[in-house]
């Protein structure tokens, strides 16, 4: 553990609330979402940027390393310390002000440490959310930090597209703050700073506030399960749907029949929505909304998808072998209820993959062909953004396989399944989880060398100490 005299100066810096050292107040911390666990030296809650440029500044000087810790909901193992006892947490709990909306500029200024669904809950009575839909309840900064994208990616996109500014601190010996923000939805002055510390994981600064675009709550909404046909005509219907739809799609999500009975068994009180209680091998769930009110006269949304999905189904070539229209919070609960489903039906060995639109579902189908020859009794659950390219590659182990007492199992079926989804169809190992530890040698494996050289150099300019899980 680090010097005593380390943590008198901390504590004075932050006060008793701001610095955790008991092993039971900081085991929170130490665990994260996915079966990974470290041990902290401590763990540092600032409640103001000011607050974390001073520790930052403290620990730089001193040699102590940090590693930014936002709601601790990822899934790559990029918000907990290694086992060494040496690394210090610098938690974004308590980084919940400012909250300041402007309306007409329809923005929020917002500390990092509040959560997705406080902000939207504050939002509500202004009849506007920040439109990031995700299954988890993660914390403002790592999302920034990762470049969440969420179940609505298809009409609002990611975190990336809907941060106008940040207030950053480097991991230099100042501790130095960066002002990125402004609000301005357009300013084409120079270097467009603040997107350097979107989706690089924390390690080039710690961000302590934001200013987020916000759009209209969506005021009516429609949603259908779709059967495509096959497999491979998906991409047919997602286009079909487009063309017809536009700017009223707001989710195309598929769903494994698989992850589908795992979210079933798991949650007894979800409602089976298929006839006969069979499930589908793969399901599209279509969500179509509206920002106005209703109209006297307007075609009621559900009307409108009816109408949309009849024409499709009368095509000659119809991609479509059955859709109905449903209650969209009954049908965003099955979705919603995909993640644990799929985490308690075994050991869960999860990727976060992205395709080109089109190879997305030639992929999943080569990969459950291929599936039984590598790696036998390795259930494929797979769910995820279809409208955007992104899949959740989930594995399910059986609990009791004895292989899972191997630690090369697991490194050997990572190794397969992101050899085949980047070098082979041209995907992405990391969609929108980021790096972390768990992708590391991914990172080092695939990014080009002049770009690990580039991003080597910014690290060493803005943030030369210790920071974070990643090496840039």
């Amino acid at each position: 553990m680090i010097d005593a005299n380390h943590i008198e100066t901390l504590r004075a810096l932050l006060g008793e609330k701001g610095l955790l050292t008991e092993p039971s107040d900081m085991a929170a911390y130490e665990a994260g979402a996915r079966y990974d666990k470290g041990r902290a030296a401590f763990v540092a809650r600032p409640a103001s940027t000011q607050e974390t440029s001073a520790v930052v500044s403290y620990c730089v000087k001193n040699g102590i390393a940090l590693v930014p810790q936002s709601g601790n909901t990822g899934l790559v193992s990029g918000s907990t310390p290694d086992s060494s006892g040496q690394e210090g947490i610098l938690s974004l709990d308590r980084l919940t002000a400012p909250f300041a909306l402007d309306r007409v500029n329809r923005t929020l200024a917002a500390g990092a440490g509040l959560r997705l669904s406080d902000v939207n809950q504050r939002l509500e009575q202004a009849g506007l959310f920040f439109p990031i839909d995700l299954g988890a309840d993660p914390r403002l900064g790592g999302m920034i930090a990762t470049n969440t994208g969420g179940s609505r990616f298809l009409r609002y996109g990611d975190v990336r597209r809907n941060t106008l500014g940040l207030t950053v601190v480097l991991a230099d010996e100042d501790g130095t703050v960066l002002d990125l923000g402004s609000g301005l939805r357009k300013n084409n002055t120079g270097v467009d700073w603040k997107q350097l510390f979107i989706g690089t994981s924390g390690a080039f600064g710690i961000v302590t506030e934001c200013v987020l675009n916000l759009e209209p709550l969506p005021r009516q909404t429609a949603t259908a399960f779709l059967v495509p046909d096959a497999a491979d005509r998906v991409p047919d219907l997602l286009v079909a749907m487009e063309d017809a739809l536009g700017s009223y799609l707001s989710a195309f999500e598929g769903m494994s029949k698989n992850a589908v009975e795992a979210a079933l068994a798991h949650a007894p009180s979800l409602r089976n929505p298929f006839q006969g209680g069979i499930v589908p091998d793969f399901v599209i769930l279509a969500e179509i909304s509206r920002t106005s009110p209703p109209r006297e006269g307007e075609q009621l949304l559900d009307a409108v998808l009816e109408e949309v999905l009849a024409a499709i189904w009368e095509r000659e070539d119809a991609p479509l072998a059955d859709a109905f229209v449903g209650p969209p919070h009954e049908m965003w609960a099955l979705r919603h209820a995909l993640s644990e489903g799929v985490k308690h039906s075994g050991r869960l060995i999860a990727f976060d993959l992205s395709f080109r639109r089109g190879d997305i579902m030639r992929f999943l189908d080569h990969m459950k062909a291929e599936m039984p020859a590598h790696f036998a009794d390795v259930t494929i659950c797979d769910f995820g953004h279809i409208g955007d390219g992104g899949v959740h590659f989930n594995l399910v182990v059986p609990a009791d396989d004895p292989r899972l007492a191997d630690e090369g199992f697991e490194s050997a079926l990572r190794e397969w399944v992101f050899k085949v989804a980047v070098e082979d169809f041209g995907g992405s190992y990391s969609a929108e989880h980021a790096i972390g530890r768990k992708n590391q040698v991914f990172y080092d494996r695939y990014t080009p060398d002049e770009i690990r050289r580039l991003a080597k150099g910014l690290k060493a300019i803005t943030s030369p100490a210790p920071l974070g899980c990643v090496t840039f």
